[in-house]
């Protein structure tokens, strides 16, 4: 491993960064237990200032960073929300806000409305009001989030409904789609869980069967095809979990390609979930963006192809897919320089095999779950 801080060839330096990231805050009114965040989060420093963040945008946008998307947690309780998307649109942004919708009203939808926010993208657990609210961690959670979908809807917003399926609620997949057609949506994304942070933790009680997914495959593609024929506007993507694939994704089109994450303490990230790795990322606190991009180790760390062991070193798909998911071959093998496993190539393939015979036979229910809160993101820290 070189000590330069960059093993990236003449021909593979990167473009700038074209989607910019703010994870204002881990804090968040729910407790998902298929949060992206990391497990550690209660430990996290503190978050950055208003000012801190509107000189990201800056130097983001300096580099040639075009969408802006507000994540978290659950962004909303920063109360800065406004300032930020308007010092956003003003730096000339496309934005988008991601949010549970919990902690969102029309007023405050206004106010975002009239700062240039572009974009809302509103997260349901469930189709189900029980399920949903089980998952969610809050009694009134379905309820909110139906009634500020509405308001996306008539505040003239592109109506955007995320549904993370998993082995819980798959099986209401043609509910969850009649849902998003009586509240109008515009693209609704069926992302099956991606199993990272506490999806990981939960993979025993969250992966579906590979039955299951197939059957809410052929259900999404039978709306697609009616919904075309009657030149409904409505687009419908699925996305299937990486465990049931034997070639892996060309996650984020390549590590430090497109993506830019900062995290609330101003850590910068090459994919969300990266945090996890054991790979010293810098700071926005410490160093400008056009060093981080360009120059950092960690965002140079897997760049390019000289990296890679056998067997991606030599393969004939590598510029396709980069090799795969390091998060994921970290998380699964221990050595994130690893062939990712969900490749059929990959000599740790066998664990992504173990996992689906798990699904068929030994899964968690709803119950046993480790559900995603600071109490036990504490626990964790402590272990």
């Amino acid at each position: 491993m070189p000590s330069s801080g960059c093993n990236s060839t003449p021909d593979t330096q990167p473009g700038p960064p074209f989607w910019l990231l703010a994870e204002l805050t881990y804090r968040c009114p729910l407790q998902c237990p298929y949060c992206s965040n990391p497990l550690d989060f209660a430990k996290q420093g503190e978050e950055l200032t208003t000012a801190q963040w509107i000189e990201v945008f800056r130097q983001a946008r300096e580099l040639g960073a075009a969408q802006l998307g507000f994540s978290g947690g659950e962004p909303l309780v920063r109360q800065d929300l406004e300032e930020l998307i308007r010092a956003a649109r003003e730096l000339g942004y496309y934005t988008n806000l991601i949010t549970s919708g919990i902690g969102l009203s029309e007023a405050r939808m206004a106010a975002f409305k009239d700062a240039g926010l572009d974009h809302i993208q509103i997260s349901f657990q469930a189709a189900d009001e029980e399920v949903n609210n089980l998952l969610a961690g809050s009694r009134k959670a379905f309820a909110q989030k139906l009634a500020m979908a509405r308001a996306v809807k008539a505040q003239g917003y592109p109506m955007v409904l995320n549904f993370v399926t998993h082995r819980h609620n798959i099986d209401s997949i043609e509910r969850i789609i009649e849902l998003c057609l009586e509240l109008e949506a515009d693209f609704v994304e069926l992302a099956t869980c991606q199993f990272y942070g506490w999806a990981e933790l939960n993979r025993a009680g969250l992966l579906p069967t590979r039955e299951q997914l197939q059957r809410a495959e052929r259900i999404t593609h039978s709306y697609r095809a009616k919904l075309a024929a009657e030149g409904h506007p409505c687009k419908l993507i699925f996305v299937t979990p990486d465990y049931y694939e034997e070639r892996p994704k060309a996650c984020m089109n390549g590590w430090g390609n497109l993506f830019l994450d900062i995290t609330p303490d101003g850590t910068a990230l090459p994919c969300h979930s990266a945090r996890q790795l054991p790979v010293q990322f810098p700071n926005v606190r410490e160093h400008s963006l056009r060093h981080i991009w360009y120059e950092s180790f960690g965002f140079n760390r897997f760049r390019g192809y000289d990296w890679m062991p056998e067997p991606c070193r030599s393969c004939d798909e590598k510029e396709k897919d980069f090799g795969g998911c390091r998060c994921q071959a970290f998380l699964l093998t221990g050595d994130a320089s690893n062939a990712d496993p969900v490749c059929a190539k990959s000599a740790h393939h066998g664990k992504i095999l173990a996992a689906r015979e798990a699904a068929e036979h030994a899964p968690l229910e709803l119950e046993q779950l480790t559900y995603r809160n600071e109490r036990t993101s504490k626990i964790i820290c402590r272990a």
